[in-house]
């Protein structure tokens, strides 16, 4: 998301006071946490004090029951901007970093009906970020690009299954195109949009997962060099791996027990082997799981450990400058944050 050559991190969150994006915001080397506050439309930003310290968080108001929340510079201007998703206003809403990690009221856009999700990229190769929603209540995806300065145009619509509640965007193909993955949480599918040039996209193709999926990550798992897609299965306590098999087609599903309802979904390399390890966030048992990848895009039993209460959306990032990634999880019930330190 910032050009600097370390992956950055980016959760879709279905419901409230959920953790979306841990990047450095503010300019000073030290990784910050924005969280959308969905009873009180509008997101709060957390500054980074010292190794493990967090100020007090700044509030913005958004649109109605924000349900997602990302982070990138989509007016080019090098300071990281907020786009957040919602669901009860149908439309996005974009706050413009006007420095030191402050922003702008936002400007806001209308999308499908009941957006969930949001995520960010250039879908049509002009070297402006664009903007792509998953709209659980209209069975679509928007896509807004970027006429420059920040602004967009109206969304191009794309159908998708039944009730999308996550969206990510990838090159599954290698193509030079970044693609669009959701997840389809009433047919417990996903649905890939191969992307055929200009930001426009294919009709889906879909693929089975787990029961009820809720979130979903795009990462190479087995050192193939062709991104991988994994999700978290709320209803059946799973995530599920699917290998690329080449030119954006998949493999069926492999899948991994974790906690009590999976809620949300990272990918990192956890134990510094060169493999990418997976995390979720298990909303019904307060937990985290942490499944180390094995080799060839298998995994271990999970390892899970205790967080707050109702934990939403999970995000993995060193955010005490130790250069071992940390894990940061947002819990809705007490509306805390949770760091999970890599010792």
């Amino acid at each position: 998301m910032n050009s600097d050559n370390k992956p950055d991190i980016v959760t879709a969150n279905i419901d409230l006071n959920s953790i979306s994006v841990l990047l450095n915001i503010g300019n000073d080397n030290k990784a910050e946490i924005v969280a959308a506050t969905r009873d009180l439309n509008s997101i709060r930003a957390l500054r980074s004090i010292s190794n493990d310290i967090f100020s007090p968080p700044t509030t913005y108001a958004v649109g109605a029951f924000q349900e997602s929340v990302a982070v990138a510079d989509v007016n080019s201007d090098n300071k990281f901007d907020i786009v957040t998703a919602n669901s009860g206003s149908n439309n996005i809403s974009v706050l413009l970093n006007t420095g030191n990690g402050t922003f702008s009221p936002p400007t806001n856009y209308s999308v499908g009906t009941k957006p969930m999700s949001v995520a960010i990229a250039d879908m049509n190769s002009d070297n402006k970020l664009d903007i792509v929603t998953a709209n659980f209540g209209s069975n679509n995806i928007s896509v807004l690009l970027n006429t420059g300065n920040g602004t967009f145009s109206p969304p191009t619509n794309y159908s998708v299954g039944a009730s999308p509640g996550a969206v990510a965007i990838a090159d599954v193909n290698n193509d030079n195109r970044p693609d669009i993955v959701t997840t389809n949480q009433n047919l417990n599918n996903i649905s890939v949009l191969l992307n055929t040039g200009n930001g426009t996209f294919s009709a889906q193709t879909t693929y089975a997962v787990g029961t009820k999926p809720m979130s979903v990550a795009i990462a190479d798992m087995n050192s193939d060099n062709k991104p991988d897609i994994i999700t978290a299965n709320f209803d059946s306590n799973s995530s599920s791996v699917l290998l690329n098999t080449g030119k954006g087609t998949f493999s069926p599903q492999a899948t991994y027990a974790v906690g009590a309802g999976p809620h949300s979904v990272a990918v990192a390399d956890v134990n510094s082997d060169n493999e990418l390890d997976i995390v979720t966030a298990n909303f019904a048992s307060n937990t985290v799981s942490v499944l180390l990848n094995t080799g060839s895009g298998t995994f271990s039993p999970q390892t899970t450990y205790a967080v707050g209460i109702d934990p939403h959306s999970v995000a993995v990032a060193d955010v005490n400058g130790d250069n071992k990634p940390d894990i940061v999880v947002a819990n809705s019930d007490g509306k805390t944050v949770s760091v999970l330190l890599h010792f």
